[in-house]
C-alpha cells in the first residue's frame, strides 16, 4: 500500500463509488478499444503481459482509459502504483515520493509512478523527474490530454516512449453500456434496468468517445428509471447537454481551425459548415472565427473575387454588433460563401515572391524618375527627370518602368483565371502590350479588355 492509500481495499466501500469506477477493466482482456496498441502482439499488450515496464506517456482525450492502463501494468509487473496529480502536488511532494521510491528500487521492490495531467507540470517540475527515470528508481507512466511534442520537455520525452489513445467509437462504447448494464455489483445488473438501444446509441453520441462520461450519463439515468425501464426523458434530464473536447489554448482548437480553413480551400461547404458548427458548440470566439475567415478571404480567395473580403469584414461587423447567437447566422453565411467562390492565392504568392526577392537583394534605391523634387537642388540632380504621367497619356498607360534597374524584369503577380482574376490576367497582358508600344512610341490602335479603345 503506497503513502497515497487512506483507506485499506477490504474497507472500502464499493456501493458508494461512482459507476465508471467501478467498472474499470481488471485484466487486458476486459478493456475495449485502442487495439492499435493493446490488441495480441502489440507492443504494449506484450510489456503488460510479461511485465517489463519502461516509462512512457499515454496521450489521448479524457475517458479512455489511461489511468486504469497504468494501474494494470504496476499490477502485472508486481510493483507499487503511486497515483500522483499534477494539479495538486508540486516539486516537494516531488522529491518525497522520489525518495521513497528509490529506498524501494535499493530492496528489490519495482515504482510505478503515475502522474496524472503532467503536461500541467512546468519546465523545473518535469526537470525533477529526470535523474530518478534515468537511474530506473521510477518507472514514469504520465497521462496527458495535450500534444507531448508541446507540453513535455524534450528531455523527458527522449527517456520515454509515447503512445497515443484514440477516444472510443459508439460501438466500443455501447458495449461498455451492456456490459455495465449485466453486471452484478460492479454494474447496474442487480437494478435490473431496461435500456433501449437506441438510446443506448444516444448516450454513446452524446459521450463523445468519452468511457466515463457515458458511465455516468448510465448511472444517472438507470436512477431516473421508470419501472425499472429508462424512457426518453429520463435519458434527457440525466444528459442534459453533450460536452464536446475543445480548449481553446491546446491542440484540439488548432486542429478545428485547421480544419476550417482547409475545407474552405477545397471549396467543400458542408465541410466548411460542420467545422465551424464545432467550433461554435465548444464557444469558440465569434470574433476570433470572423479574424480566421477574414484571413482566408485574403489568402484563399483573394482577386479571384474581390467582393470575398468585404463580405467578412462585413460579417465581423454584424457578429459584433449581434453578437450570440443571432451574429452565428453571420458566420455561417460567410463560410458557405467563401467555400463556394473561386480560389485564388496568387496576390498572396505575388507577396511572397516580392519579400523574397527584398531579403536576398540589396536594398536599391528609387529610381531618380519617380522621385518627387520639391526643391530647386533637388531637381538639379535630376529629382522626377524622365518621369511620365499617366493621366497624360492614352488610356492612362506610359511605358515607364517603375522599379530599380537591377531587378525592372522582376514579375511577382501571376494571376490565375479562376473567377474576376481571368479579368485580372487579361487586363495585364493588354497592359504588357500597351507599355509595349509606349515604349517604342508607336500609335497603334489597341482595345482594353473592357472594350475601351485607344
Amino acid at each position: 500500500m503506497s503513502l497515497f492509500d487512506l483507506t485499506p481495499p477490504e474497507m472500502a466501500d464499493d456501493s458508494a463509488r461512482p459507476l465508471a469506477d467501478r467498472m474499470r477493466p481488471k485484466t487486458i482482456e476486459e478493456f475495449i478499444g485502442q487495439e492499435h496498441i493493446l490488441a495480441p502482439g502489440k507492443p504494449l499488450r506484450r510489456q503488460i503481459e510479461t511485465g517489463q515496464l519502461s516509462s512512457l506517456i499515454l496521450w489521448g482525450p479524457p475517458g479512455v482509459g489511461k489511468t486504469t492502463l497504468a494501474s494494470m501494468m504496476a499490477q502485472h509487473s508486481k510493483a507499487e502504483f503511486i497515483p500522483f496529480s499534477a494539479v495538486l502536488s508540486g516539486i516537494k511532494e516531488i522529491k518525497a515520493v522520489m525518495a521513497d521510491a528509490e529506498k524501494s528500487r535499493r530492496m528489490g521492490r519495482k515504482t510505478v509512478l503515475f502522474v496524472d495531467e503532467i503536461h500541467r507540470f512546468n519546465k523545473a517540475q518535469q526537470d525533477a523527474f529526470l535523474p530518478y527515470v534515468e537511474r530506473g528508481d521510477v518507472i514514469l507512466i504520465g497521462a496527458t490530454t495535450e500534444n507531448p511534442s508541446f507540453e513535455v520537455i524534450s528531455a523527458l520525452l527522449s527517456r520515454t516512449k509515447v503512445y497515443p489513445l484514440h477516444a472510443l467509437d459508439s460501438a466500443e462504447i455501447v458495449s461498455l453500456l451492456h456490459r455495465a448494464l449485466s453486471l452484478p455489483g460492479r454494474g447496474l445488473g442487480h437494478m435490473h434496468v431496461e435500456v433501449p438501444e437506441e438510446l443506448l446509441q444516444e448516450i454513446a453520441v452524446a459521450s463523445n468517445g468519452d468511457a466515463r462520461s457515458a458511465l455516468n450519463t448510465l448511472e444517472i439515468a438507470a436512477g431516473l428509471a421508470d419501472n425499472g425501464i429508462v424512457t426518453r426523458e429520463a435519458l434527457l434530464d440525466a444528459l442534459q447537454q453533450k460536452t464536446l473536447l475543445y480548449d481553446k489554448g491546446g491542440e484540439e482548437h488548432f486542429n478545428l481551425i485547421s480544419a476550417l480553413h482547409k475545407s474552405i480551400r477545397s471549396s467543400d461547404p458542408d465541410a466548411a459548415i460542420y467545422w465551424l458548427a464545432r467550433m461554435m458548440k465548444s464557444g469558440e470566439d465569434r470574433l476570433y472565427l470572423a479574424r480566421r475567415l477574414i484571413r482566408m478571404a485574403i489568402e484563399d480567395i483573394g482577386l479571384a473575387d474581390p467582393r470575398a473580403v468585404e463580405q467578412a469584414v462585413a460579417c465581423k461587423d454584424t457578429v459584433h454588433f449581434l453578437g450570440i447567437p443571432e451574429g452565428d447566422q453571420a458566420l455561417a453565411q460567410l463560410v458557405l460563401y467563401l467555400a463556394l467562390a473561386p480560389k485564388s492565392d496568387a496576390a498572396y504568392q505575388a507577396l511572397n515572391r516580392a519579400n523574397a526577392l527584398v531579403d536576398s537583394t540589396r536594398a536599391e534605391p528609387v529610381p531618380l524618375h519617380l522621385r518627387n523634387a520639391p526643391t530647386r537642388l533637388m531637381k538639379e540632380w535630376g529629382y522626377g527627370e524622365g518621369y511620365e504621367h499617366a493621366h497624360s497619356q492614352p488610356d492612362a498607360v506610359t511605358g515607364m518602368s517603375c522599379l530599380p534597374e537591377p531587378i525592372r524584369t522582376a514579375k511577382f503577380y501571376q494571376p490565375t483565371t479562376r473567377g474576376f482574376e481571368r479579368q485580372l490576367m487579361e487586363r495585364l497582358q493588354w497592359l504588357k502590350a500597351k507599355k509595349e508600344v509606349s515604349k517604342s512610341g508607336g500609335t497603334e490602335d489597341n482595345s482594353d479588355p473592357q472594350g475601351n479603345k485607344t
